[in-house]
């Protein structure tokens, strides 16, 4: 059994670090609501926008104008796909020669399995890539956060663009300019789609893995079978197009850039709590066998006063 004076010092030990893991529980806090308000403002705006959008883009008519004047179809170069692509389908190597992986992750630990689970999801896709015929030379890796620069140098893939700073404060400037590169690459055709690899804020206790297809640009947001909104549109719908577009992707990798960060603080909210729930428990413990011990050592001495006393009497 450890002494008396170990128990102590762990004790004094252990209460210093519930210390530590409360201030940090109480400022991930503090930021997660932070976090939460700019996505939950931020949000409804894009998702308003893209259900604009494709709402224009139901029309038959103004779909012949968009691929003629502005060369929007599944047949060319577009930032737009009017076929249905799959939130998480893997593209083939004949489909797309070459892809874009974006992924987000935090710069820092002690949030439990929140970088775990985005790296596993990260070298899930590269599998899947892999099956489809893709080498490392195929794949263009976009980095957003330390943990995943250095898993994915682990992994043999040099990182294409490093973003550390968008991770810890997500900044519009920042995200539309990683979205303007996106999209200016795959309109000249020098890669053939944009996949994003994101945690979601889904609750405090879920942040789940997300993969979604970024580019070619597909209209999810609406029902099917649902008829075309007859909008009024001024100046003209080609205006509003070329003008609605670049705001809707450069709103999309800004949305996801405040959802991972939500993710992250409320990751690191949990985990600090449960890291104190466990420094107090240890703390009560360590206690207990310290009072024990002391109870024993108090017992022993009495036992050593009456047997001295009877000695000598």
């Amino acid at each position: 059994m450890s002494s008396l004076k170990e128990i102590k010092s762990r004790i004094a030990s252990v209460k210093s670090t519930l210390k530590i893991t409360s201030a940090m529980k109480m400022v991930a806090s503090a930021k997660l609501h932070k976090a939460q308000a700019a996505i939950g403002n931020k949000l409804p705006y894009e998702q308003k926008l893209r259900r604009i959008l494709a709402g224009m883009l139901q029309d038959d008519d103004f779909q012949d104008v968009l691929r003629s004047e502005l060369g929007f179809g599944s047949q060319s170069r577009s930032a737009v796909s009017l076929q249905d692509v799959g939130m998480e389908t893997i593209p083939s190597k004949e489909e797309a020669p070459r892809v874009a992986l974006v992924v987000f992750s935090s710069n820092s630990s002690l949030i439990g399995a929140f970088n775990a689970n985005i790296i596993r999801k990260f070298h899930e896709t590269l599998r899947l890539l892999g099956k489809n015929g893709y080498s490392p030379d195929d794949i263009d890796v976009y980095t957003v956060g330390k943990k995943v620069t250095e898993a994915s140098e682990k992994a043999g893939y040099r990182p294409f663009a490093v973003l550390d700073d968008l991770a810890d404060k997500p900044d519009y400037e920042k995200a539309s300019g990683l979205a303007s590169e996106l999209v200016d690459r795959f309109s000249e055709g020098e890669v053939s789609q944009v996949i994003l690899l994101y945690n979601h804020f889904a609750s405090m206790s879920s942040q789940p893995s997300v993969r979604e297809n970024y580019l070619p640009l597909a209209m999810h947001d609406l029902d099917e079978g649902a008829e075309p909104v007859d909008y009024i549109l001024e100046p003209d719908p080609i205006s509003l197009v070329k003008s609605l577009l670049p705001m809707v992707l450069m709103l999309k990798i800004y949305t996801v850039a405040l959802d991972a960060s939500a993710a992250e603080h409320a990751a690191r909210t949990v985990a600090m709590q449960v890291a104190s729930d466990n420094a107090s428990d240890l703390i009560a413990e360590l206690t207990l066998a310290y009072n024990k011990g002391r109870q024993q050592e108090i017992t022993a001495e009495i036992l050593d006063l009456v047997g001295g006393m009877q000695a000598g009497s």
